[in-house]
């Protein structure tokens, strides 16, 4: 059995200049993408704010978006923590309403940006990408963590090491340990 392996061929007429308008073109329309997100977002705070989905008998916002948005409740969801967010975050809300930044790294940011950190965070979202920012997010809300006393001290006290031995006579070893004890991830 032989597999054939197609080779996309670029046309010998395509240029790079038509790639660049192409690439151009559409970074453009990103841009007016992420500025209809800031306006929808900020419909929707509006709307939330103003209870208006529970006229329609619903029982959260998030519900009302999913039911004549056709949003999924976990999407809905965000996007609603995003807009309440966004109100709190000038710099920030500015930033994507103009169509600078994605809604990606909009919704990744919000989980940590307030006024102490607002300029910093913006600043990365603006020169890197949305997976570096969301990665950015996930260290510091990981070091956060690790930085609560309660946190610590209730992993210090849940850990433990047990172990039993399997019907082969196998020993079979189950550990509980603080993640600071682990080293990088």
């Amino acid at each position: 059995m032989s597999t054939a392996i197609a080779i996309a061929e670029i046309p010998a007429e395509s240029t790079r200049s038509d790639a660049e308008q192409l690439g151009a073109e559409i970074t453009e329309l990103c841009s007016y993408i992420y500025a209809a997100e800031h306006r929808l977002l900020t419909l929707i705070r509006e709307f939330d704010k103003k209870g208006y989905w529970a006229q329609q008998g619903l029982c959260s916002c998030a519900h009302w978006l999913n039911f004549k948005c056709g949003i999924g409740m976990g999407a809905a969801r965000e996007k609603l923590r995003v807009a309440h967010a966004l109100e709190e975050l000038p710099k920030i809300s500015e930033g994507f309403a103009n169509g600078t930044l994605s809604y990606s790294k909009v919704r990744a940011i919000t989980r940590i940006a307030d006024e102490s950190n607002e300029d910093y965070l913006l600043m990365i979202a603006e020169h890197g990408t949305a997976h570096h920012v969301e990665k950015l997010v996930s260290k510091y809300r990981t070091a956060k963590r690790l930085q609560d006393a309660d946190i610590a001290n209730e992993q210090y006290i849940k850990r433990e090491v047990t172990h039993y031995y399997d019907h082969d006579g196998s020993l079979v070893i189950k550990a509980r340990l603080p993640a600071e004890h682990l080293g990088p991830a």
